[in-house]
């Protein structure tokens, strides 16, 4: 670690602590040239691998971005958003794997969304699971309604 006075090359720990839910840790550190104090924050790095192969830093902008349109005119404010892609971010971290593939990512944003706006949810996972048809919906909304719903469904295919 350079110093960010006199750029000198070693640094003493004098303080380490967690921070951000432990997702990263705070260190107090010394200069050994010039003596003065900074403080660090390292995080260890999430990375995202993509269909085709590539891996790229895991983005929470992007899980935003890409939930948005699911929420498109819907009643799901931006902070809310932010919340999402915490959670997801949260989730991945979770599982203690420096990268996860893209498919994880999708799955980790489905069960969030579901409790923020079923209507967004639907949406989401027919572009995520590649809905081919109309009894790919009925069949998740079916799984939405529940197990004692079924007369509905009954109901709905009538009309």
């Amino acid at each position: 670690m350079h110093c960010p006075f006199c750029r000198h090359e070693d640094s003493r720990v004098i303080d380490s602590r967690t921070a951000e839910d432990g997702a990263s840790t705070r260190r107090r550190r010394q200069c050994q040239s010039c003596s003065r104090r900074f403080t660090t924050v390292e995080t260890v790095a999430l990375a995202v691998i993509k269909r085709c192969g590539t891996t790229e830093p895991f983005n929470r902008d992007k899980v935003v971005r890409g939930v948005r349109r699911a929420c498109q005119g819907r009643p799901v404010s931006d902070g809310q958003l932010t919340v999402l892609a915490q959670q997801v971010e949260d989730q991945i971290r979770s599982t203690g794997a420096a990268e996860v593939d893209s498919q994880e990512v999708g799955r980790a944003v489905l069960g969030p969304l579901r409790q923020l706006d079923e209507v967004a949810y639907l949406r989401f996972a027919s572009v995520y699971r590649s809905f081919d048809s109309i009894e790919d919906f009925l069949k998740e909304i079916a799984v939405l309604r529940g197990p004692g719903q079924d007369n509905h469904m009954e109901q709905d295919k009538q009309l």
